[in-house]
């Protein structure tokens, strides 16, 4: 995948999730860290945090963003969703942008963990794409993973780019 598809599918996501300059925001598996810059361009008073399994990802975003970890905007850090422990800090928006085990796989223990990051009036991004496979396949997969864990689907879209297509399903936890 070329770095434009991979701008325009992370553009389009940093649109989509809306962070406003208060926002407190999760980003799940943030790779080289491309969305947390996008973000952090606008916080003022907000901030995110952002995880991925990789170490190896964690110090490309780290150093991608070593401006905004100083100014105390982002945290970056190896963790996995399942066991991430934040000492109870609850986030406005969490979002993923082609995190597989949402799309495939049992996400059940994800999806236990976000509804203890969220706060209750949050919403949750998720963003995928699959070179083999239709936007619109993918989100109704989406879909299905978060209507089959009690959430609640605000919203499904899909998005076409020059090289692929994007699907998002934004979605609110179990009430």
């Amino acid at each position: 995948m070329g770095e434009f598809m991979a701008l325009g599918r992370i553009d389009w996501a940093v649109a989509g999730v809306a962070p406003k300059p208060s926002d407190q925001l999760l980003e799940i598996g943030c790779g080289h860290g491309v969305a947390v810059t996008k973000v952090c361009e606008r916080l003022v008073d907000g901030g995110i945090v952002a995880i991925d399994r990789s170490a190896t990802m964690v110090a490309a975003a780290m150093r991608r963003n070593a401006a905004h970890l100083a100014a105390g905007r982002a945290i970056v850090q190896v963790a996995d969703l399942r066991s991430l422990d934040l000492d109870h800090r609850r986030f406005d928006k969490v979002f993923a942008i082609r995190v597989g085990v949402f799309t495939r796989g049992d996400p059940t223990r994800e999806f236990a963990a976000l509804v203890r990051l969220l706060k209750p009036e949050g919403r949750l991004f998720l963003f995928h794409d699959e070179p083999s496979t239709g936007a619109e396949e993918v989100g109704a997969r989406i879909e299905a993973a978060v209507l089959r864990h009690r959430w609640n689907v605000e919203a499904r879209s899909t998005h076409v780019f020059d090289g692929g297509e994007v699907a998002c399903v934004i979605a609110r936890p179990p009430s």
